[in-house]
């Protein structure tokens, strides 16, 4: 992720929290990617287990939040289960230390 749109896109995003941990699901890692094509955005994120009982909420927040965009035209958010999510790797440095693991 690089371009302008892309990084704007990531920034709506961090707005959405992981409602069992009160972290954005950007700072937990949860966002594997954001492309922008022709202002169609698509993400790949993942949830912090396969079993997240607030798993389609929060892929339906991601999706309003970048819906909310005045240039986004399709947005498809994109649920993937690998790599598997691991918070001492992907989270940001706050993250880890609101989590307990620094």
């Amino acid at each position: 992720m690089s371009s302008l749109q892309e990084d704007l896109v990531l920034e709506h995003i961090r707005t959405v929290v992981d409602p069992e941990l009160g972290i954005s699901i950007v700072d937990l890692g949860l966002i594997y990617s954001v492309a922008v094509n022709d202002n169609d955005i698509h993400i790949k994120m993942t949830l912090t287990s396969p079993a997240c009982p607030v798993g389609a909420v929060i892929q339906a927040q991601v999706h309003q939040t970048v819906k909310k965009l005045p240039w986004a035209k399709e947005v498809m958010v994109e649920l993937v289960w690998s790599p598997r999510w691991d918070p001492r790797t992907m989270a940001s440095e706050d993250a880890k230390m609101e989590l307990g693991i620094l």
